[in-house]
Parts: structure tokens; C-alpha cells; sequence
């Protein structure tokens, strides 16, 4: 009982603190040449974190998140100022450097690796809603 009580109890924090970061970011995301991509992209995965942490988590919902992150994410990656080009062209030279992304590879790659951790924290909510709606079942 202790065991399944702490799990359920890092998960709520998990997604707390992932509802927070993510509202934190789409407010940083005013000032980006493209907010009005950006700005949706972290409400939604804020809102599905929100929704876990309430425990009412919808896997469809959150499978249909990470599959505009990931479609996203491929384009950024091959995109002509994308992932590839900053690996091949550019050496993978810091991207965390400065915040000012002055070169489009840059920005693209950053955007890149936020939408990653957009999809880790959804698929880890997938695995978490599947699990509990199993237990809920009796399985």
C-alpha cells in the first residue's frame, strides 16, 4: 500500500512541476519571432500534465500531443536550418551559449529538444494513465 501511495505521490509532483516549467516556458515564448506556435505547443502539454496530476489523464489526448510533437520535431530535424544542418554544417556548435538565437540552427535545434522533452513527459503520463487504468480495472 506504502509503495503504491509514493508512486502515485511522485507522479502528482512530477506533473506538478511539468504543468509549472511548461506555463513558465510558454510565457518566455512571447517575445520568439513564431509565439503564436510556441505559446500553444507548452499550454497543451501543461494542460495534459495539469490533467494527470488530477488524475484525469486521457490517453488519447496525450497520444495525440506527442504525435504533433513528433511530426514537428521530424520537420525541425530536417528542416534546411534545422537539427542536421547544426550537427553537419555547423559542428553542433553550443547552442546554449546565449539566449539570443541569432542563427536559424540555433533556434531550430532549441526548438527541437523542447518539444523531446514535451514528448518524454507525455509519453511517461501514456505509460502512467495506461498502468492506473489497468489497476482501476482489476488487472
Amino acid at each position: 500500500m506504502h509503495i503504491i501511495f509514493s508512486k502515485i505521490f511522485r507522479m502528482k509532483i512530477f506533473n506538478l512541476v511539468f504543468a509549472i516549467l511548461f506555463v513558465l516556458f510558454a510565457l518566455l515564448q512571447y517575445n520568439d519571432p513564431d509565439p503564436y506556435v510556441w505559446i500553444p505547443i507548452y499550454i497543451y502539454g501543461a494542460l495534459m500534465c495539469w490533467m494527470c496530476y488530477k488524475g484525469k489523464g486521457n490517453r488519447t489526448a496525450l497520444y495525440a500531443g506527442i504525435t504533433v510533437y513528433l511530426a514537428y520535431a521530424v520537420y525541425l530535424f530536417v528542416a534546411d536550418d534545422g537539427v542536421l544542418s547544426w550537427i553537419k554544417d555547423h559542428n553542433a556548435e553550443n547552442i546554449a551559449e546565449t539566449m539570443q538565437a541569432q542563427k536559424p540552427w540555433i533556434e531550430d535545434s532549441r526548438e527541437f529538444f523542447g518539444l523531446v522533452i514535451l514528448m518524454v513527459v507525455l509519453g511517461i503520463n501514456v505509460a502512467r494513465v495506461g498502468r492506473t487504468s489497468r489497476s482501476a480495472r482489476g488487472k
